[in-house]
Formats: C-alpha cells, sequence, structure tokens
C-alpha cells in the first residue's frame, strides 16, 4: 500500500465502523469505540502502510482521541 496516503480516519472508520471517528475529539477508550482487538487490527494495518507502532512502548493515553492517534502515526512516520 505504499503508493495510497494514509488516512487515519478513513483507517479507524475501516476498524470500527463507527462515524464518529471522524471528529477529531472522540474519545475512542473510554466510549468503546476502540477495544484490545480493534487496537491490534490498528496496528497491523498501520504496519501496511510502513508505520509499526509497538503498542507496549506507548502511552495509553496517546491512543485516547482520534486527534492524539493521528499525533502518534505522523511522529512514526505515517
Amino acid at each position: 500500500m505504499e503508493h495510497e496516503t494514509l488516512n487515519v480516519k478513513d483507517l479507524l472508520y475501516e476498524v470500527t465502523e463507527d462515524r464518529r471517528v471522524y471528529r477529531d475529539d472522540t474519545e475512542l477508550l473510554d466510549s468503546g469505540i476502540l477495544d484490545s482487538l480493534a487496537f491490534m487490527e490498528l496496528f497491523t494495518r498501520l504496519e501496511d502502510y510502513g508505520v509499526e507502532i509497538y503498542p507496549t512502548r506507548i502511552d495509553r493515553e496517546r491512543l485516547r482521541t482520534v486527534k492524539s492517534v493521528e499525533e502518534l502515526v505522523r511522529e512514526y512516520g505515517g
């Protein structure tokens, strides 16, 4: 998928099928939008774009909102 542009919101939607992911301030953890299985799918799909994030090496707070996930992905090369 190296030729496709990574859109984190679209990727989150593919994983969750929840339109709330298109709002930057959506709480992903507290709302239950992303559970542990969805997180693993998200990380796997990010790897398809060359973005390797190791969940055990990041603070869970960095995954709290859509905006924070986008920032994390940018930091790791997405």
